[in-house]
């Protein structure tokens, strides 16, 4: 192991600097993400059963209608999907995990689900006005860095059919955040990052004027290859979330607080869910 090179790799990075690794890709960590996402008594990948009810009622709601056909981006396991599918509704749930999205079929299968599940990145969702409502839920939108953020948006409205609806969830200003991160490390046979033996150093870092925050982890296993994965968050107002969407054509943004109970990640005034809508066709 080279320290210094170590010490190097730990220090904060430019704003949206990539990490070297992806987890949804690698076999044994998506494995674990599929465990977390499954397990009722963590709100670590998903909310738990209850609090996707009380969301789903919340965003039908919102967007009533009979029949929609309805996109789920970053779907994982299907739980948002399956619900929407047992009121009626024509589901595509997408997700770039081919763990998850064999769980999603498998599961859809058993219960005589009619979904359909599209093992992609959603960054490369390519279709024009097929969808009434998209959703992008637990905070999603949040990861991704603005030219991100806007391509995602650019071909949303374009899926979306005249009149549709995006419907999605961010962390606001009330979500604390400590500008000094902390630092953790961890020694382990095997466990979440590798199913063999490795050393886990993990760093939050605060980006104070763009709001961002960044948690770090690198990844050394016993052969002394290091793997740098990097998460980053942002914070919206009401006012960025419809300057955003404004800019690629959506109108009539909503923004909701207290939609749904608090979890054991933040406080329930710490979520806002937002509404933007597409167009209607413009009569000649």
């Amino acid at each position: 192991m080279n320290i210094k090179e170590l010490i190097r790799m730990a220090q904060k990075p430019e704003l949206y600097t990539r990490g070297t690794a992806e987890m949804w890709v690698d076999e044994h960590i998506s494995k674990q993400l599929l465990e977390v996402h499954l397990n009722p008594d963590m709100e670590l990948a998903s909310r738990k059963d209850a609090t996707i009810s009380l969301t789903v009622e919340w965003i039908l709601e919102k967007a009533p209608g009979d029949s929609l056909n309805i996109l789920d981006l970053g779907c994982g396991p299907g739980l948002y999907a399956e619900k929407l599918a047992k009121k009626g509704h024509r589901v595509t749930g997408m997700d770039f995990s081919a763990n998850s999205i064999r769980y999603a079929r498998e599961s859809a299968g058993r219960k005589k689900l009619d979904i359909s599940y599209v093992q992609q990145n959603y960054l490369e969702l390519n279709e024009e006005n097929r969808y009434d409502l998209i959703l992008m839920i637990f905070t999603d939108f949040g990861v991704l860095p603005p030219d991100q953020r806007e391509r995602l948006l650019a071909n949303i409205y374009r899926a979306l059919k005249p009149g549709g609806k995006f419907i999605f969830d961010v962390l606001n200003d009330n979500f604390s955040i400590k500008e000094s991160g902390s630092k953790e490390w961890e020694l382990s046979e095997k466990g979440f990052w590798r199913n063999r033996p490795y050393l886990a150093l993990t760093e939050s870092f605060y980006y104070k004027e763009e709001r961002v925050t960044l948690n770090q982890h690198i990844i050394i296993d016993e052969a002394g290859e290091m793997d740098i994965y990097r998460f980053w968050n942002h914070t919206f107002s009401d006012d960025d979330l419809e300057r955003i969407l404004t800019l690629q054509g959506f109108r009539n943004t909503e923004c909701h607080d207290h939609v749904i109970p608090g979890c054991d990640l933040y406080r329930s005034n710490s979520i806002t869910f937002c509404i933007a809508g597409k167009r209607e066709k413009q009569l000649c």
